[in-house]
């Protein structure tokens, strides 16, 4: 994948959503458009056709649900990255989705900016999931009574073992006390910029203060230091 020339396939039933969503991605010199889909099925023909990038799939459509496409999209064509687009916050949608090997969660009411950052994210190899979601999801953990289920009763802990590798403490204790803080934000599910402007700075130094963590806990995304975190009990939770 090139990240300079990121090809792109829309996947929504709503003809007026997708020109909305087009109108974004054009706006970014990185991002081609090769395609558009109206259903789960034309997804599949069109994924198999234009092996793009990144695929943006909406989760309800006619004759094929954008989980079970996501599924057999990642089968036939598994370089290809899903992020799933939805009007639901459920944790239940999310976890489906993941399991059908989706990348990204986000809601249909992000903001330009977050779809474009999803995308980057999504096409380097890297997990997003939608700040208001990730705080569902945290509270489902704190629900669970025990974080160590297997791959199949919580997808998102499937990488807790390597995780959890090496001295946990050095990790922790590696951070600034300005990175603890955007750590426990993030934990709560607050976006970058939610996070500056609680802590009065720019969303530039939020993403480098996200980027240092990531580094220094040795994980490849937001979600998985959040996870990290919970387990090992470094941010209070409400």
């Amino acid at each position: 994948m090139n990240e300079n020339n990121i090809t792109i396939l829309l996947v929504d039933d709503h003809k007026l959503f997708r020109e909305g969503v087009k109108r974004i991605l054009e706006m970014e010199d990185n991002f081609t458009v090769v395609g558009e889909a109206s259903d789960g099925e034309e997804a599949l023909e069109m994924a198999f056709e234009h092996q793009p990038d990144v695929i943006l799939m909406d989760i309800n459509m006619p004759k094929m649900t954008g989980v079970l496409a996501t599924q057999r999209i990642k089968e036939q064509s598994p370089d290809s990255h899903i992020i799933i687009l939805s009007i639901h916050d459920d944790e239940n949608y999310v976890y489906k989705s993941l399991r059908s090997g989706a990348s990204g969660y986000l809601l249909k009411e992000m903001d330009s900016d977050s779809l474009i950052d999803a995308i980057y994210s999504v096409a380097r190899g890297e997990a997003y999931i939608h700040p208001k979601v990730t705080g569902k999801l945290i509270n489902e953990f704190r629900r669970l009574s025990s974080i160590e289920k297997s791959v199949e009763e919580n997808v998102l802990m499937s990488d807790v073992s390597e995780l959890g590798a090496g001295d946990k403490e050095s990790n922790i204790l590696a951070l600034t006390p300005r990175e603890r803080e955007v750590l426990q934000l993030m934990a709560e599910g607050k976006s970058n910029r939610a996070i500056g402007e609680e802590l009065f700075i720019s969303e530039k130094t939020v993403k480098n203060h996200v980027s240092s963590i990531l580094q220094k806990l040795d994980v490849q995304d937001r979600t998985q230091a959040v996870v990290m975190s919970i387990k090992n009990g470094w941010v209070k939770l409400a």
